[in-house]
Order: structure tokens, then sequence, then C-alpha cells
């Protein structure tokens, strides 16, 4: 989440499953369709070799590429494997009644055949394998189109295309009906005609190959034409020791609707011969994958941009594939489940073409972070076999919780009790927002020292997530017909998400947010650092948000036309809360979520409940001096979470790196190594388990600003998840807190709506401290709080 740059099963020592959800989701965590073996995730890039043999007639079929329902493009990696007492030469492979068995290799040393199979029809496809008194293996395989989808419902539309922007041409032509993108025709040039061929909804474009090198400038050049050596390429080591040529082979293309990418290290004679797609000479890859996921917030609607990050330098100078694609990156969308199927799509792209990598370990920041985090809850090692989520969350959808107090809170501190000398002094606001404040901080939007993370960080989320009205135009949707198709859309992210949260009667998306019976500022009250007076004030005054239907366009700075007028100053969105009608006489309403949509964020997963059972090194560098909005207690409510799925999270480490006065020093090349290290164990002896492979450097561990080591071991964020004294990590970093924390949350946050209870039975419990209202104050309180206030002493406090 950045708006500034807006496998295998579970060992037997520790199972995690759930049931399916709605969204085709399975949560028990299965590598491979047929088969259930951990070595074969962890298999040597050919992935051919017999890993699980067979004895007697026994004859079984393993999808290695995806689960036999969730096939796509038309083919799929097969393995065949046979017991002792079949005969290699009599065994018969049809797909859907034709002999195929020709089109799988036998694989060296083993009893099996392997290859990939194309040809699939949509829908179900049957695959049969036979032997003479030998039972029959068969699987369906479901094929679903490779533009999608397999299981995230109806795709959106409009959906504006950037096959162009990212180098791969126009959009294919699909339509003749004037719905999409408009494709023009070319000249004897290649340049663009202004006559429109046709229009492309889906945004396709031919999978493209091309060649690239890093060269001594450190940066990447198209390789020459014929594969020519250029004086200035440069050599690498890859992580198996071998010295190589650092030639890239790139693919591109379409998968999901999205562009994806995957680069490897190539050699330069296939360069020069150009033939690596259909042959491609793997022989300078070190058999591993990294999945580059990306951060960012946007609302949907849009193919997304191709960064640099496809071309991850520190993954492919050291041998790794790296996977990427403009739909798992949350700078395009915010729909994990659309990501995860776009993310599983690409896996299977690369396992066709590559062969099982030995593993696949995720990497990325922000929005990049939470997606290791939902994926891997909701697909187990299908997509990822281990995470180095960097700035995480535990995911976007329960940020919004407290990131939705953050202008209702500062519109009170700056307007509404502006008359107060307490928040003149910044670091005070900290008592509400919980997150970081500072007298030294430049403000954005004033240019004058004195901020809060809700200013520096996060100012423009609420309006970019919550405001259907609000969208920064691109002159892209120029192009799409039919005109002025793109004010057709809701935008906010809880439309982007319609599929999952359900529409209601008015037309607009299930809202989530609620804010009934929060107390803000309690703790600030049972500090001492507001008076009862000033906790009733804020509480009947701060209000809440609009309903979707009733919001209206955003002022200046978000529209920046406005801002010739004073007036339109309104970087809070205040003409979108809901505020005391009479100046706090009649408490502003709170606005209560709506649990149709709360249940659909935890079914379908975008909710991170804990469920997590690969190698995870959570790391970040410490920002809170820069008010970042990337906070550092987010590491821990992960952790949180997973301690309340089932009381473990030794699969977790958490690394903090200092970057005061700057980020000098980056441990993900460490995190890789460790990960290699804890990967190779839980292959030599998978019964060991996750936490049983965790070698030395697998533990928590903070850092210097140069890269120097604090402390590591068990005990070192000792005093924020329980009441032991403060580790040596935890008192070298301070953290900070969210408003629903202030107000008598937990750490892990994803309350969206809390179980209440009377102001009588409040008082009754001390939740307010040293101070006992008398009866005038206890009736101001049941006035601005009329169905109770918030009750977090239960586990499964707003869970539905």
């Amino acid at each position: 989440m950045d708006p500034g740059t807006i496998g295998a099963p579970p060992p037997a020592t520790r199972s995690r499953s759930r049931s399916t959800g709605r969204y085709g989701r399975r949560t028990r965590l299965v590598a491979l369709a047929g088969t259930a073996v951990l070595a074969l995730a962890l298999a040597p890039a050919s992935a051919t070799a017999n890993t699980d043999s067979l004895t007697g007639a026994k004859i079984e079929i393993d999808v290695l590429s995806s689960l036999p329902s969730e096939v796509s493009g038309g083919d799929a990696r097969i393995r065949v494997r046979f017991g002792t007492e079949v005969d290699p030469a009599a065994l018969r492979v049809e797909l859907n009644g034709a002999d195929v068995t020709a089109r799988l290799a036998p694989d060296a040393g083993s009893r099996s055949r392997s290859g990939v199979l194309g040809g699939l029809s949509l829908g179900p496809n049957t695959l049969r394998a036979t032997a003479p008194d030998s039972p029959t293996a068969e699987v369906v395989l479901t094929n679903h189109p490779i533009s999608g989808p397999m299981f995230s419902g109806p795709q959106q539309y409009p959906f504006l295309c950037r096959t162009e922007q990212a180098g791969l041409g126009q959009p294919l032509v699909d339509n003749q009906n004037g719905q999409g993108m408009r494709v023009f025709a070319l000249d004897a040039s290649g340049a663009k005609t202004t006559t429109v061929v046709g229009w492309s909804r889906d945004c396709a474009a031919p999978t493209t190959l091309d060649y690239l090198y890093r060269a001594a400038d450190g940066t990447f050049k198209p390789l020459p034409a014929g594969g020519a050596r250029p004086a200035d390429l440069t050599t690498t080591t890859t992580l198996d020791g071998r010295t190589v040529d650092y030639v890239v082979r790139r693919e591109r293309g379409t998968i999901n609707r999205f562009i994806y990418s995957i680069a490897m290290l190539a050699p330069l004679a296939e360069a020069a011969t150009g033939g690596g797609l259909a042959n491609p000479d793997d022989s300078a890859w070190n058999g591993r994958a990294i999945y580059r996921f990306d951060g960012g917030v946007a609302i949907g609607h849009d193919q997304g941009r191709l960064p640099g990050g496809a071309l991850y330098h520190e993954g492919l100078s050291l041998g790794y594939a790296i996977l990427y694609s403009t739909g798992t990156r949350a700078a395009t969308h915010y729909n994990l489940v659309v990501g995860g199927e776009t993310a599983l799509m690409v896996k299977e792209r690369f396992i066709e073409g590559h062969g099982v990598p030995r593993y696949t370990v995720g990497v990325g920041g922000s929005g990049g972070a939470i997606q290791q985090y939902i994926y891997a809850q909701n697909h187990g090692s299908r997509v990822i076999d281990a995470a180095i989520p960097q700035y995480s969350y535990p995911d976007m959808v329960t940020q919004t919780i407290h990131i939705g107090d953050c202008e209702l809170l500062e519109y009170y501190m700056d307007v509404t009790d502006r008359a107060n000398p307490k928040w003149r002094s910044w670091p005070n606001r900290t008592w509400l927002i919980g997150l970081n404040a500072s007298a030294t901080v430049a403000n954005p939007y004033t240019g004058a020292a004195g901020s809060t993370e809700c200013v520096r960080g996060w100012r423009g989320l609420t309006p970019l997530a919550m405001n259907p009205m609000w969208q920064a135009p691109d002159p892209l949707w120029s192009l799409m017909d039919p005109p002025g198709v793109m004010l057709t859309v809701k935008w906010s992210h809880w439309d982007d998400l319609r599929n999952i949260y359900g529409v209601g009667p008015n037309g607009y998306a299930r809202v989530p947010w609620d804010n009934a019976g929060v107390q803000y500022g309690l703790k600030a009250l049972r500090d001492g650092h507001l008076t009862p007076a000033e906790f009733l004030d804020l509480n009947a005054k701060v209000g809440s948000w609009k309903e979707s239907s009733e919001m209206v366009q955003e002022g200046c700075p978000f529209v920046p036309a406005t801002c010739t007028d004073p007036a339109q100053f309104d970087p809070w969105s205040s003409r979108n809360i809901r505020l005391s009608p009479d100046g706090g006489a009649t408490p502003a309403p709170r606005r209560s979520g709506d649990r149709q949509a709360i249940a659909a964020a935890y079914e379908s997963g975008i909710v991170f409940t804990g469920n997590i059972d690969i190698p995870v090194i959570d790391w970040r560098h410490y920002l809170e001096h820069e008010l970042d909005m990337h906070n550092s207690h987010q590491s821990f409510a992960s952790r949180q979470r997973m301690l309340n799925f089932d009381g473990k999270a030794g699969n977790q480490v958490i690394w903090f790196t200092d970057a005061r006065p700057a980020r000098a020093s980056d441990q993900t090349p460490q995190a890789l190594a460790v990960i290699d290290a804890w990967l190779a164990n839980l292959a030599a002896n998978p019964k060991l388990g996750v936490e049983g492979s965790k070698p030395a450097l697998a533990t928590d561990r903070c850092f210097t600003t140069t890269g120097t080591e604090i402390a590591a071991g068990p005990h070192v964020w000792a005093g924020i998840l329980d009441n032991q004294p403060a580790g040596p990590c935890t008192a070298y970093f301070k953290l900070y807190s969210t408003s629903r924390i202030v107000a008598g949350g937990p750490i892990e946050g994803g309350i969206f709506a809390c179980d209440r209870q009377s102001v009588t039975a409040a008082i009754a419990r001390g939740v307010y401290g040293s101070w006992l209202p008398n009866a005038a104050e206890r009736q101001r309180l049941e006035r601005i709080f009329p169905t109770g206030v918030c009750d977090y002493t239960k586990r499964d406090a707003g869970r539905p």
C-alpha cells in the first residue's frame, strides 16, 4: 500500500486447513493436484524425477502446473507414474479418447512419463492412463480461457488497455460493437492511422520474446540483433556459484487480461537464434523462482503498467527466474481474489514452459507484502513456497478500519476543536490517532514543520478508497468506447470488489466500514491526556463517513481545478463526513458496517486470519521518524493473527533495519540466502515441518543502519505481544499504534464492527480508568453511544 507510488502440503507435524470458500479458494495447502509430495515441490528444475515411486500395478496422474480444476490456456504439464509391475511399453495415455502417450517423454531413471499436453478444449477434458492388469487412472482437466476468469467471478468492464505502453503493440481486436479500446489501422510504415478497425474489451496481446543484457553502467539494454556480444556486457555469479554472461530472456504477453513477464538468464548463443520461447536453454537458471509482487493503491478497471520490478536485478543476478504480472501489482487493483487467480495462472505458464522450480519465493513490499500473506493463506504453496514480505501489513481491507478514522480525527483537531491548544503541539495528536506525529517533519499541505502519519502517509486514501465520485482521469480513457464510459464506474475500493462485498439495493457495493461504539481517545483519557469533558466532546463531534450514494465530488487538493478557490480547500474530505447538525448538542451519527460485506471479506480470504504455513521473513526499514505509512507494528499484527489462529507463529521471523538517518542497508539478499537454506532443510527432511527446518539465521533479528546486527533470537521482540520486559530490539525501535488500539482494540486489528456493552457495564468494569462518570456524564455517554460501547475482551469480537 503506497499511494506515493500510487509448493507443498503442510507437514504432518502441523496441519492448517479450512473448507473451500465461495470463490473456489482452497486453504488446505495443496501444491500439486494429483499428488501430495513435498519433495516434488522442491525438486530440481527438470521436475521429472520420480520422487514418489509406485509399486505393483498402480498408475497415477499428476497435474504439475495447476489444480485439475484450474487449468488455463489450453495446456497443462502432466506426469504419469506407474508401478513396478507395469510394462512401460504397454502404458497408454488418452486425452478425450485420443492417444497422447508419445507426447509424454520417458523420465530418465524414473518409472514415469511427463510433458506438456496442449489442445485442451474449454471446459472439462478427460485424461486417462491405462495398462494391462492395472486399475485405470483418470483425471478431469477443466480448462479456462487464458483471458480468465477461473473462479473470481464476472470481470470488470470497462477495462483500460495498456499493451501499447508495455511495448506489446495495440491490443487485439475482439469485437466490432464499439466496446472497449479503439484499435487503429497501420500504414505501410507501421504507424497508426485514424481508421478504427475494431475494439478490444479484454486487452489481449500476442506473446513476445526479447533479450536484454546488464550493461556496465548498471542498466538493462536491448541485446543487439543476431546475438552479437556487446562491449559493455557484464557477467554475474549465480546462487549456485557459476559465473555467466548477464543476458536475460524476457517473455511478455497477457494472462487473465493483465500483462505478465517471465525473465530468466539465458546463454548468449540462444539469443543469437531467438528460439527461447519454444526451446529455451535454461542452463544458466539456478532452478529457483521469485514471484515479484508490487505495492500501491488503485481501484481497478485498468490493465496496469509494467514497471522495472519485472526485471528484478537482485534476483536475476543470482540466477532466479522472475515472475511478474500487472495483475499482482496493488497499483493496478486491490482485488486479491483476482490477484491470486492471476498469480496461479502466471505460475502455471512458467511451469509449462520451464518445469517445476525447486521453489518459488515471494518478494515485494507494502501491497506486495500483503499479497504474499494473503496468497499463502488462500492457496498454500501453489503460488509461493516462502515469503519475504517487506514493509508489510496483514492485509489491505482491515487497514481501512483505522485509516478511515484519520481524517475524521484530523478534521476534529484542525477545525472542530481548533481552539484547543493541545492540538497545536503535533506530537499530542498521537493521543488520538495512535500513529506517530512530529513537530519537525514538514507538512506537505502547509509547508511548515509539524505533521502526522495520517497527513504525511495516508492523506488521500479516504477519497481513493471510499468515494465513488473521485478518480484522477487518465488521458487514455479518451480512446475508450462508448464515449464517457469512465463516468459509469463507481470509483471506490468497495465497488472494485463488488463481486466480493456484494451490491446493496441502491446499486452501490456494500461497505464494511463501521465506527459504531468506538470510543476515540479512550487510552488518552485513561492516561490523563484528555479530560472527561474533552473525551465527551471528541466522541460527540467526530462523526463518520456518509453512505456511498450520498458522497459528493472532492475538493482541493484532490481536484486541482478547485484549488483556485480557497473555500474549496478540503484535505479532510469533510464534505463527505457526517457531522453533528448543531455543533455537538446532537451527537454526530456513527456508521454501522454492512454485515454481509464483513462476512464476505472473511469468507473470500481478503482478510488475513493467520492461516499460513510457509517460511516467512518479514523485513522492513524502521521508518517511524519519517511518518511513513508503513508503520512498524504491522509485522506484529500479522504475528498475533497467526497466534490467534492456532497458537503458533514459528514459521514467521521479523527483521527490522534502522533507517535513521537514511535507508543505507537492505537485508533482502540475506533473507534470500536464509530462505534458500530453510527450504533446503525442509526438502531434505520434510517430517521436521516448516518450523523444525529453520536454519540458525531464521530467527527474529534487528540491524543498525549499516546492517550490523543489533540482536537476534527468539526473545528480541519481547514486550510487544507478551508481558515480558522489553527485548533488545523492542527497546531500540519504538512502536506506535492506531486509532482503534487507542480506543481499546487489540494490536492485530481486523475488527470491522465491535461487540458492544452498555455504558453502565463499561463503567462497572472500569473501562474509563479513574474517571467515574456522574449522572449527567453517563447520560451524555448513552446519547453518544445509543447502542453501547465497544467490548474488545472477546477473542473473536467483530468476527461474523
